[in-house]
């Protein structure tokens, strides 16, 4: 009786209240990570780009892990998963998206790379994952789809055609965010900063070369504000957003993870209301409204032989 209490205290339930509110830090710190990109490729290209944010924030983590005393694995196993993790998180999201945002505006890029959880969702399907497709996480699927197109407002759609191949780029990178969601559970055992860290670096080791190939960075004349965006989106939308991310991964699981997509207009929506003095529609509001309801459906855990009716 007594060793059941002590390994029951070992191993409690995360606080369902903190995880949310870290939900809603990680879609802040990356919905701002779209704005930062915005005013990043004014005077980097895509690669070189994402080359300086995956290496400050890899390193940035890694001085991180060394003070708290926390050594990055040394086996190569798990280094080949930090490699795969790198590819489908940053190496190919991160320069879809910074490509992308050069042809198309940041609110169509938001909602077009917002699809994250349909792609988990789907890939639950096919893998048969510990995720159940349930009635109510079919509901939060459709009820932040919903809340997106009301809080943006349909006009936003009015560029679907144009700069194809860059929209393609978006939804693209959505996929590799659901595969890297679904992937992300083999590092449950691993302190969150770790895979964090050692995914960022395996992404900087791949896009360095490439950036020294394509661009040729000493040959760049960046602008004061591209150089402070490049930093925001490694400190803000990577180091601390990837940190938390894996925390979430292992304490919400993919697909509520996820969740944090539909998060991010309602709160860029807020910044500007609150910093900018723009005005929300009524439809906005009610989109916000639907956003939580699809946030929370997707994230509350299902309770295992509870009444159905």
């Amino acid at each position: 009786m007594h060793a059941t209490t002590l390994d029951t205290a070992a191993k409690p339930r995360p606080n369902l209240v903190f995880e949310w509110a870290l939900l809603a830090v990680l879609a802040t710190c990356w919905g701002a990570s779209y704005t930062f990109i915005k005013i990043g490729v004014q005077t980097l290209p895509p690669v070189t780009l994402i080359a300086a944010r995956t290496l400050v924030a890899g390193l940035l983590l890694l001085a991180v892990l060394r003070m708290r005393g926390v050594k990055l694995p040394i086996e190569p196993a798990i280094w080949r998963r930090f490699a795969l993790q790198a590819c489908l998180n940053s190496v190919l999201p991160f320069t879809l998206i910074a490509w992308a945002e050069r042809s198309v505006d940041a609110g169509l890029a938001t909602i077009l790379n917002s699809t994250s959880p349909i792609f988990i969702f789907l890939l639950g399907l096919g893998m048969g994952g510990a995720e159940k497709p349930t009635l109510r996480r079919l509901f939060g699927v459709g009820a932040g789809l919903a809340g997106i197109c009301l809080i943006v407002g349909f006009e936003a759609l009015n560029g679907l055609g144009h700069s194809l191949l860059a929209q393609i780029g978006l939804v693209a990178a959505a996929v590799c965010y659901g595969c890297a969601a679904m992937f992300g559970r083999v590092f449950k055992g691993l302190d969150p900063m770790v895979p964090a860290a050692g995914s960022l670096l395996s992404g900087a080791a791949m896009l360095l070369p490439a950036s020294i190939a394509i661009d040729r960075p000493w040959t760049l004349a960046p602008s004061a504000a591209s150089v402070m965006a490049v930093l925001a989106l490694a400190v803000v939308s990577t180091a601390l957003a990837f940190t938390i991310y894996f925390r979430l991964i292992k304490t919400l699981g993919p697909m509520s993870t996820a969740a944090q997509a539909y998060l991010r207009v309602p709160i860029g929506v807020t910044i500007g209301v609150v910093f900018l003095g723009e005005a929300l529609s009524p439809t906005a509001w009610v989109g916000l409204a639907c956003i939580v309801a699809s946030v929370v459906a997707m994230t509350m855990p299902v309770r295992r032989g509870a009444p159905t009716g």
